[in-house]
């Protein structure tokens, strides 16, 4: 039984991966928990070994790299979805990014989430950060601004909380095994 449930979840996220979001560059073992949904305008890019939980969502021209987890209800968002300075128009009615036609803010907006990147439960991420490698971000957060790479942040909106390692010395060793590891 619990192989016949693995195929189950390795067919879906095929499906997902090679027909529904086909449209996509996405890696190998890639996997999509239940109620995922993905959009972008242009680019959405997605490495090897990534992981996205349940009823999370990308809506943002976005790059992910490798050995990438989100947790479950994670966002990534735009910042100016809608014209809300379009005079003489409720914000409800405005230009959308979704829009053939848009041409405000936030239309070459670039999400860059690189390797090795955790991203915690119910965290909100801005249209156009950089979340750096090997950083961890803390459940709850909400990313305006970009992140360091090895750190810890977390709150709303996300400040840096700690480095990720105790030591540089640790922080090297493990960008050593890890780099040794993905080759």
């Amino acid at each position: 039984m619990m192989n016949l449930v693995k195929v189950l979840k390795k067919g879906r996220d095929l499906y997902l991966s090679k027909v529904l979001w086909n449209k996509y560059q996405i890696g190998k073992n890639f996997h999509a928990g239940k109620g995922v949904r993905m959009w972008a305008k242009k680019t959405l890019v997605i490495g090897d070994n990534f992981y996205i939980g349940r009823y999370s969502q990308i809506e943002s021209d976005t790059v992910i790299g490798n050995d990438v987890i989100f947790g479950n209800y994670v966002a990534i968002v735009g910042r100016y979805d809608h014209h809300y300075q379009q005079i003489g128009t409720a914000i409800r009615f405005s230009s959308q990014i979704r829009d053939n036609d848009y041409n405000w803010l936030g239309k070459d907006l670039l999400t860059v989430i690189e390797d090795e990147v955790w991203v915690g439960y119910g965290s909100i991420i801005m249209s156009g950060v950089r979340i750096g490698t090997g950083s961890i971000i803390a459940a709850g957060s909400v990313i305006t601004k970009d992140v360091e790479p090895y750190s810890i942040t977390g709150g709303s909106p996300a400040k840096k909380i700690k480095d990720r390692f105790n030591s540089p010395e640790d922080m090297q060793i493990h960008q050593q095994l890890y780099t040794e590891l993905r080759s």
